[in-house]
């Protein structure tokens, strides 16, 4: 799958498409999904032009890898989630459902989530 320039984050990401922010620096944006799953579900996406975490850990630098993770756990933190648990999800191509191109990884928490799939 290659990365489109056009996809919902991509236009986020430029200011086109507003967003409910939570946090950005050089590497990420966070910003609260538009329909959440749970009582805290946040998106975190890099700046750079990934499909997937394969891609952004195959192509991106690694002050973007470093500074993308440190963002996942600052915002995390910032949401009050750290102590309580949550959970990250990334999904990757179809079998996953991965809804928009452009890799994000989901912070899930503010209640009990049950267990990782139904079968």
């Amino acid at each position: 799958m290659s990365y489109d320039p056009n996809n919902i984050f991509a236009k986020i990401l430029r200011g086109e498409i507003p967003c409910k922010k939570v946090y950005e620096d050089t590497h990420a944006l966070a910003f609260h999904d538009i329909r959440p799953q749970a009582p805290t579900h946040v998106l975190v996406i890099p700046k750079g032009p990934y499909v997937s975490f394969d891609d952004f850990s195959a192509k991106a630098s690694a002050a973007e890898i470093a500074g993308f993770v440190a963002a996942v756990g600052k915002v995390a933190r910032d949401l009050g989630v750290a102590t309580s648990g949550y959970r990250l999800i990334a999904n990757h191509g179809a079998n996953s459902h991965q809804e928009v191109p452009h890799f994000h990884v989901h912070i899930l928490g503010g209640r009990a989530l049950g267990p990782m799939l139904v079968k």
